[in-house]
């Protein structure tokens, strides 16, 4: 008896995108199909080798069965199979969890390449070249089969059905237009071009002629490099990752020594878009004699790189080796700190040609940047290959060391300002001084900038500091006129007194040149750009940093108040214009005015009044 089940509505939104507009090549769904084949392989190989009631009977391949006549095309396997739940929850839904968002991504960019595969739609490409497709599958620990028949339009059926053996036929009734895929020379073509990387037998059957394995069937990162072409290279990373552009990186190496190992690593040329989720998983699989043992080995690599994809094969880890196992295990350290870094002295040599090598940093400089906070043995090499916007140049980031040769005769630090964009922080008044005196400034507009800023203290030999903490000499020669020091004295116990809920101190500054004011912490305290963070992020703030309201007695704005002083008839005034200059050093440093009615009142007013 057959049970008729419907697609979720996002699973049929989803499937009209994917027939229709996702994949630019029909032949993509060969690909995939194989490729998902060659994953039941090895998740039976992993299991029969963990479960010693899990036997194995033949050895592992994948057949592709063409038939002309009724214009169909089966692909099976011998895999682990599947039961009714997992036809149910990994072919009749789409990631569960993810459907909605993916959809969501389609219509917010127009594009979904860069997601394909997060959301486990690549078997749904079979409905591009066919109008129905059936699947017949037995899971290796059951006695049943199972029936699975769509034409991706209406839902789906399930019902019993019979398989002599474990593994999964999918059958493909091919529309007319697709006929092409019966063709046994464009298969071999496909196959080779595509999939000859994948390490099981991939069989075409020729009925009466017999069978031909038409791939080289062997683990690609086992091979010599000199061996594999750049294409098989990217269809093996098309293969790992499930994305569908091209590695920016490519690395596959052989470690030899008191651990022996093959890497065959990438980093992908876009960032995927749940790169900064925090349950996201780690991208590497590891595999044992070429046996795959887990794709979610946390201690693998660190979490800066989690972007990296590919494979880690080590002969001298045990098989039976459990998760629990592998996050203890010294070889496991060993590898991961091997693997890191061939990656880093890789990226060394990228970094000499900056146009490319600002396509990773843009796609993947925030995370990699939490490397400097997060691994202590790596921290000043990571800050060598980090990128960063400065006062030197509005075209270019720079790197720590050349920042360095840029430095003035005499300087002992790196100085930096943090706050939410470079725009708004090229203006900040308290830059003012720095750029009188010709002192680079480094602009960090990321959240984790306000980290590894407190573990990296020094790079080689020079300090690393926020400008706030410089002590250098930043008084500017000045020719123009002083305020008095009698009326800026009255002037800056009124601010006091006016602004004491809101600022700790109201003093003198000698380091202002075009602003009349702005807003500062004490030093040593919690920058206001990390306490925004932590507000934002509704952190505790108990240890809230105390507000300095800085003002410049050369400004002409502070003059004429300090003369304004002395004549209560003014108070009001001076009241309203010393709010609207506390504003401005709020808004310039990137915090919200207290009162934005009363800001914009009080601003049309005295634009109007000087109109």
């Amino acid at each position: 008896m057959s049970e008729k089940q419907a697609f979720q509505t996002e699973v049929a939104k989803l499937l009209d995108i994917v027939v229709n507009s996702l994949y630019s090549e029909k032949y993509i769904f060969l690909r995939e199909l194989i490729s998902n084949a060659s994953d039941a392989c090895d998740k039976l190989k992993y299991w029969s080798l963990t479960n010693p009631d899990i036997k194995v009977k033949n050895a592992f391949q994948i057949t592709l069965t063409p038939d002309a006549k009724d214009n169909t095309l089966t692909i099976s396997d011998n895999g682990i199979g599947m039961n009714k739940d997992d036809l149910i929850n990994h072919i009749g839904t789409i990631a569960k969890s993810g459907t909605a968002d993916f959809v969501k991504n389609i219509k917010d960019n127009g594009s979904a390449i860069d997601l394909i595969g997060q959301f486990g739609v690549g078997f749904y490409s079979a409905f591009m070249v066919a109008n129905k497709v059936e699947i017949i599958t037995r899971k290796a620990d059951d006695k049943k089969a199972y029936k699975w028949t769509s034409d991706g339009l209406d839902g789906y059926t399930i019902e019993d059905a019979e398989r002599k053996t474990n593994g999964t036929d999918i059958k493909l009734f091919l529309k007319e237009d697709a006929k092409d895929f019966t063709d046994t020379v464009y298969l071999r073509h496909i196959v080779r071009t595509y999939s000859d990387h994948i390490e099981y037998p991939i069989v075409l059957n020729l009925g009466k002629a017999g069978d031909e394995t038409i791939n080289t069937a062997s683990a690609l990162w086992t091979r010599n490099k000199g061996d594999i072409t750049d294409e098989q290279y990217k269809e093996f990373y098309h293969h790992i990752s499930k994305n569908f552009d091209d590695p920016w990186m490519t690395l596959h190496f052989k470690a030899e020594g008191s651990i022996e190992y093959n890497a065959l690593l990438y980093i992908p040329s876009t960032a995927p878009y749940d790169l900064f989720q925090p349950d996201r998983q780690q991208s590497l699989k590891l595999y044992v004699n070429k046996v795959f043992i887990s794709d979610k080995v946390e201690g693998l690599m660190p979490a800066y790189l989690r972007f990296v994809k590919g494979v880690i094969d080590s002969s001298d880890l045990p098989l039976n080796i459990s998760r629990e196992m592998l996050q203890q295990n010294a070889l496991l350290a060993k590898i991961r700190q091997g693997t890191v870094s061939r990656l880093l002295k890789e990226l060394k040599k990228r970094q000499g040609d900056y146009e490319d090598y600002l396509k990773f940093w843009n796609a993947f400089g925030v995370a990699f940047k939490e490397g400097i906070y997060e691994d202590f043995s790596n921290k000043e090499e990571i800050a060598a290959l980090s990128l960063f916007a400065s006062t030197n140049d509005d075209t270019k980031l720079t790197t720590l060391d050349e920042y360095i040769s840029r430095a003035k005769e005499g300087q002992k630090a790196i100085y930096y300002i943090t706050g939410d964009d470079v725009p708004t922080l090229k203006n900040n008044p308290q830059l003012e001084a720095f750029k009188e005196k010709g002192i680079e400034v480094l602009l960090l507009v990321d959240p984790i900038d306000e980290f590894w800023t407190q573990v990296l203290t020094t790079y080689k030999t020079f300090d690393v500091k926020h400008i706030s903490a410089a002590d250098i000499d930043l008084k500017i020669e000045r020719k123009d006129k002083k305020a008095d020091e009698k009326n800026l004295k009255q002037l800056t116990d009124l601010m006091t007194e006016l602004f004491k809920n809101e600022v700790g101190k109201v003093e003198l500054s000698e380091k202002l040149t075009k602003s009349p004011a702005a807003l500062n912490v004490e030093n040593g305290q919690m920058s206001i750009h990390l306490e925004r963070l932590m507000r934002n992020h509704q952190q505790q703030t108990a240890f809230a940093s105390t507000r300095v309201l800085e003002i410049n007695p050369y400004h002409p704005l502070i003059i004429k108040l300090s003369e304004m002083i002395s004549d209560d008839a003014n108070k009001v005034r001076i009241t309203d214009i010393s709010r609207l200059i506390l504003d401005q050093a709020k808004i310039a440093e990137g915090e919200a005015v207290t009162d934005a009615a009363f800001f914009a009142e009080k601003l049309s007013d005295y634009l109007l009044e000087a109109l």
